[in-house]
């Protein structure tokens, strides 16, 4: 989206979360991480944050003063710590999924209507406005597209019944940005897949071990 050139460098996961040699570039082995000379940071939203101020000209960020400043904070900030509530309900219904236990689990229950509540909720934002800070693409939904798109990957469900949300994949699918991103990082993933109501596939590795414990 900015225009920058960069070096990607992908990391083979062992067999599904990140190997020693990704983990060893950060004390607590978090992800992502970036480099910028002699910087070196990791977490998305410090990464992202990161970017936009060094190297971002201002663009994609909304500043203090401008009507959808407390919006641009509130979501570009929902998803991008790791106990935010979409994340921890994804992975933590991913760790019920491998741990043997059953959909109909009352654990597992719960993170399915934690899900649901929080979709329901960005589907009517998304009635409102065209982006989820307001008028303009920002990197809140830089920050939040992974979540409804790529990790659907890792723990399938579908977006039936969330118009627009999909209406709003379909907008972040149609940039420029987006499509090299994508191609970059994971050409191996169908963009039409991840951004339709039908849950895309199931990350290779985690295909393998769910069907290892004949859960699919």
């Amino acid at each position: 989206e900015l225009g920058i050139d960069y070096e990607l460098k992908k990391y083979d996961r062992s067999p599904i979360m990140a190997p020693p040699e990704y983990k060893a570039l950060h004390p607590l082995g978090s992800a992502p991480v970036i480099e910028d000379g002699d910087v070196k940071i990791a977490e998305s939203g410090a990464c992202v944050e990161y970017i936009l101020q060094t190297h971002g000209n201002r663009k994609f960020g909304i500043q203090p003063g401008h009507k959808d400043y407390a919006e641009y904070l509130y979501w570009f900030r929902k998803l991008c710590k790791r106990h935010s509530a979409a994340r921890f309900t994804t992975l933590g219904n991913l760790s019920l999924s491998r741990s043997g236990i059953g959909k109909g689990h009352e654990s597992v229950k719960r993170c399915d209507a934690r899900r649901k509540q929080i979709l329901d909720f960005v589907d009517r934002r998304l009635s409102k406005v065209p982006w989820l800070a307001g008028e303009q693409f920002t990197a809140a939904d830089i920050m939040n597209v992974c979540c409804l798109t790529t990790m659907r990957c890792f723990v399938q469900y579908s977006l039936g019944g969330y118009p627009n949300i999909l209406a709003y994949l379909k907008r972040v699918a149609a940039r420029g940005g987006y499509r090299r991103a994508m191609e970059k990082g994971d050409s191996n993933l169908d963009v039409d897949e991840l951004i339709g109501a039908k849950p895309p596939p199931f990350y290779k590795h985690i295909r393998v071990a769910l069907q290892a414990r004949g859960r699919i």
